[in-house]
């Protein structure tokens, strides 16, 4: 049996497999944030499927943070209800139910909040205010109270978003982020609101409740020597439970010159994790692909595109050694009877390739 299916610890959890479901864009929540039926069905579809921790798609903790239609809210008690109910299915299935909390920024579409986007600083580009110092305040604060609601509304844990160029990661950009005050400027400022995110879930939520952080190494104006730094500096600190690096594809090379010439993966996998579970993603869509990326010395894999095509990925792969995903494209039924709703259907149809027309 492959390693994959080995039990692995995530703080005081423990659990079944090193196969974990990526928090993936649906488009499937009401307009207000609530959660849906066919949201509902996605993800506890995933966690039948044999994934040892499901994840939610990324869930705006202010309305103003909205990134997409359709996206999943945390900011408000009144997505209790359907959080609640999200949390008991996945745990049903015996999966570690996560909520990933998220902030769009700088990409939040004005027309979807009805007013500008926010962002570290004014950005010309994208048309957003600067954040004052109180309002990061308070956005440190409103990402502190998601995970308590998370954890009132039943889920084991939470995932802090700081990859994909959105408020967090902004706030890490070198170029983005040009504050004059103690959130900008070094990069000990430019990550202290993370890092006082991560106090708060510590203090304000239970002992056990697991705590994760995504970031991505590339693109989105941020350095992948700074990102490596603050990988280190979250490990060693020992208050997180797993980092999930978004890497793209988890076999490439830095787009970084003075540092190709090796993977990029390996730059994380070479840092000292202590207790912290380090795990990646990126182009993971075979059972092949998925051994390879466990064999790169990480402790799990994030499917994402395998999980769409396969709600059962892991249980077919445990329980067929020849199983071979199908391939893109893909017909609108099948992804019916993988459990997408219409609107995730029409969404993942803007991806080249990826549904028949």
């Amino acid at each position: 049996m492959s390693n994959l299916f080995e039990p692995i610890s995530l703080g005081k959890s423990t659990i079944k497999n090193r196969f974990f479901l990526a928090p993936l864009t649906n488009t499937q929540s009401y307009a207000d944030g609530r959660l849906s039926d066919d949201e509902y069905q996605w993800l506890t579809m995933r966690a039948k499927g044999g994934f040892a921790m499901t994840m939610t798609c990324a869930a705006h903790v202010q309305a103003v943070g909205q990134g997409f239609p359709g996206q999943l809210g945390i900011f408000s008690d009144d997505h209790l209800e359907g959080l609640t109910r999200l949390a008991s299915g996945i745990k049903a299935e015996n999966s570690l139910s996560i909520v990933q909390l998220h902030h769009a920024g700088m990409r939040t579409p004005g027309e979807l909040i009805n007013d500008r986007p926010v962002c570290p600083s004014d950005h010309s580009e994208t048309g957003s205010r600067g954040l004052s110092t109180k309002e990061v305040e308070q956005l440190a604060e409103d990402f502190i109270t998601a995970a308590q609601r998370a954890e009132a509304a039943g889920f084991e844990g939470v995932e802090l978003h700081g990859a994909h160029g959105y408020i967090l990661c902004q706030f890490l950009s070198p170029t983005i982020n040009q504050r004059s005050d103690q959130y900008g400027g070094s990069l000990e400022n430019r990550s202290r609101i993370l890092m006082d995110i991560i106090a708060g879930i510590r203090e304000r939520c239970s002992p056990d409740f697991v705590l994760g952080v995504r970031l991505s190494p590339e693109r989105f104006d941020v350095k992948l020597a700074e990102i490596l730094e603050l990988s280190q500096q979250l490990m060693s600190a020992g208050s997180i439970d797993f980092l999930d690096m978004s890497l793209w594809n988890v076999f490439k090379e830095p787009a970084e010159e003075e540092f190709q010439g090796r993977s990029l993966a390996s730059y994380f996998t070479e840092l000292d994790r202590g207790a912290t579970k380090l795990g990646f993603a990126g182009s993971i869509r075979t059972p092949a692909e998925a051994q390879q990326c466990l064999d790169l010395n990480v402790d799990f894999v994030m499917l994402g595109r395998a999980a769409i095509l396969h709600h059962d990925f892991p249980d077919q792969m445990k329980n067929d050694p020849q199983f071979q995903p199908i391939k893109n494209p893909v017909s609108a039924d099948h992804l019916r009877l993988e459990g997408l709703g219409e609107a995730f259907i029409n969404y993942m149809s803007s991806w080249k390739g990826f549904v028949k027309d």
